[in-house]
């Protein structure tokens, strides 16, 4: 069974930078495509950025275009997201998930983690 943890979230102003890493175990991860997702207060959780099995193709939301990037370190098993330019509408809940194909509406697997939280003040 695949298990994800999240971290690297935290209360940041707008315009900072974080980074967050999903560590993976379990299954084999050099396999998977991978994506972050995230939640805000009072709305559904909604897709921000996708990774094929080599990192040679990217997919992302067009809110989040030229400043977050997804890349990934099969080696150590983690996806990372790099957030630049941060707005306050960026926070939310972020999680990663294996989907089920690089492709909307970028369904996933069952295998939602805790998530990590990301604030971003004005």
């Amino acid at each position: 069974q695949v298990q994800l943890v999240e971290s690297g979230g935290g209360l940041v102003q707008a315009g900072g930078s974080l980074r967050l890493s999903c560590a993976a175990s379990g299954g084999i991860f050099s396999s998977y495509r991978m994506g972050w997702f995230r939640q805000a207060p009072g709305k559904e959780r909604e897709f921000v950025a996708a990774i094929d099995w080599s990192g040679s193709n990217t997919y992302y939301v067009d809110s989040v275009k030229g400043r977050f990037a997804i890349s990934r370190d099969n080696a150590k098993k983690t996806v990372y997201l790099q957030m630049s330019s941060l707005k306050p509408e960026d926070t939310a809940v972020y999680y990663c998930n294996v989907l089920v194909a690089l492709a909307p509406p970028w369904s996933t697997y069952d295998l939602w983690g805790q998530g990590t939280q990301v604030t971003v003040s004005s």
